[in-house]
């Protein structure tokens, strides 16, 4: 691969993500939740930090933008609706292209869950960073945009090719499970559901995922098999999303 991933967790539930572009050394964060564990983590590997790359605005994903700016001089590009809590360098939408050394990130609109949030496809080694619009069984909260959003924006992720490895925010795998469980009773999904529970209990990442896993098993990507009398597959997923937002599981 021409990139490394270097995954950790942080915060009550948050993932950080290091990434080197193995050919020119460049390494970028995606996102800033905790800076000073992403500058704990680049001094163990001796890597400096070049890029930042944020997914959307929400403290837990840019909050820690200055401070590591400030001490390493990144650069930082985002989505325009970051600079509501921290300046950037450079403002990105999809459709953009992103350089890390010689890694090339496309950059893809997948708002819903702010207005703006972007996802960061890396085709050439079939990865994507998908911040909090797809996780692992589930997707994010629709804070800001609205269910005909989000779906869109799912179905230009799950667009991309079946083996992309998909590298979500947020180890909310269980808690998707069970819900999921509870609309969805197709036999992968109760397989999937079983080998997450026993992850999470060895105290196991279930993140990533991949493209080929979501269609098959997550709730609101099937939401129009799931809500087949539903008006159109944007009104199915709603269907899917306002119960996952009722759900007591």
């Amino acid at each position: 691969m021409a990139l490394t991933v270097h995954q950790f967790p942080c915060l009550s539930d948050n993932y950080g993500f290091l990434i080197r572009d193995e050919a020119t050394g460049k390494v970028a964060t995606i996102d800033t939740p905790d800076a000073e564990a992403i500058l704990a983590q680049l001094g163990q590997r001796g890597w400096g930090l070049d890029l930042i790359l944020n997914t959307h605005w929400h403290p837990d994903h840019a909050g820690g933008n200055e401070a590591l700016k400030a001490a390493t001089g990144a650069t930082i590009a985002g989505p325009a609706e970051v600079t509501r809590i921290a300046p950037l360098d450079r403002v990105v939408r999809g459709g953009d292209v992103v350089m890390l050394g010689d890694t090339r990130f496309e950059v893809i609109d997948s708002g819903g869950h702010t207005l703006g949030h972007v996802a960061y496809h890396d085709a050439a080694d079939a990865i994507a960073f998908v911040g909090d619009t797809l996780f692992a069984l589930g997707c994010g909260r629709l804070f800001e945009g609205t269910a005909e959003q989000m779906w869109s924006s799912l179905s230009r992720v799950a667009g991309l090719p079946d083996a992309t490895t998909v590298y979500c925010a947020h180890e909310y795998t269980a808690s998707n499970a069970r819900f999921a469980l509870s609309v969805d009773d197709d036999p992968a999904l109760q397989a999937r559901a079983a080998a997450v529970f026993a992850a999470r209990e060895r105290g196991e990442p279930t993140v990533p995922t991949t493209i080929a896993a979501e269609k098959a098993t997550n709730p609101f990507l099937r939401a129009p098999l799931l809500r087949p009398s539903a008006a159109s597959p944007a009104e199915a997923f709603a269907e899917i999303r306002a119960a996952k937002d009722s759900f007591k599981g």
